[in-house]
């Protein structure tokens, strides 16, 4: 039974370079896996105020979260940390407290710019998040891409055989990351 992955794409560009990455991910990745991109632009600013009667659209994001088996974060860097868009859609999911439809949901994370640092910041910056949200996110192969604006062919694929060769190595590991960790999830380590 392939495993359910939820993909969050970071940038709400129609031209965007990480949306591109993450349809090419789906493309390299293993039968093991069923994507669902889960939009987030329509999600309005989260607000405590509204935890007692959320918007439809929260309720639905959080429930997409919660069906996934895992989730893949592709995001830009922006100012050395994440899109605001991005943050809001994490704490959409992480509330009301207590109630986080993050928790132990295998991740990966990996950052997508036309500039050379491969988006480093915003990698690190989301991974401290995750811990936050106890989710397990997946050390290697790390994966920062850049010089995204030459990557594509007129086709919005990578032709480059040793970036293709990485997003598969990525993508492969991150299956195998998903499936150890379900097998485990299940059983919450007990306190001494």
């Amino acid at each position: 039974m392939p495993k359910n992955i939820a993909v969050l794409v970071g940038s709400l560009r129609k031209d965007s370079f990480n949306r591109k990455v993450a349809k090419q991910l789906i493309a390299l990745a293993p039968e093991t896996m069923k994507f669902d991109l889960v939009e987030i632009g329509q999600l309005s600013l989260y607000n405590q105020d509204l935890d007692d009667n959320p918007p439809e659209e929260w309720l639905e994001f959080r429930d997409q979260i919660r069906k996934s088996d895992g989730v893949l974060f592709v995001t830009p860097e922006y100012n050395r940390s994440i899109p605001g868009v991005l943050k809001n859609a994490i704490d959409i999911g992480s509330r009301p407290y207590g109630e986080s439809a993050w928790e132990r949901k295998p991740a990966a994370v990996i950052s997508v710019t036309p500039g050379r640092t491969g988006a480093f910041g915003a990698n690190h910056h989301l991974r401290q998040c995750l811990v936050f949200l106890d989710m397990p996110c997946m050390q290697q192969p790390e994966a920062y891409i850049g010089g995204a604006g030459k990557l594509f062919n007129a086709n919005d694929e990578i032709e480059d055989e040793s970036t293709r060769e990485l997003l598969r190595s990525f993508i492969t590991s991150f299956s195998e990351w998903v499936t150890v960790l379900s097998e485990t999830r299940g059983s919450k380590p007990q306190a001494a």
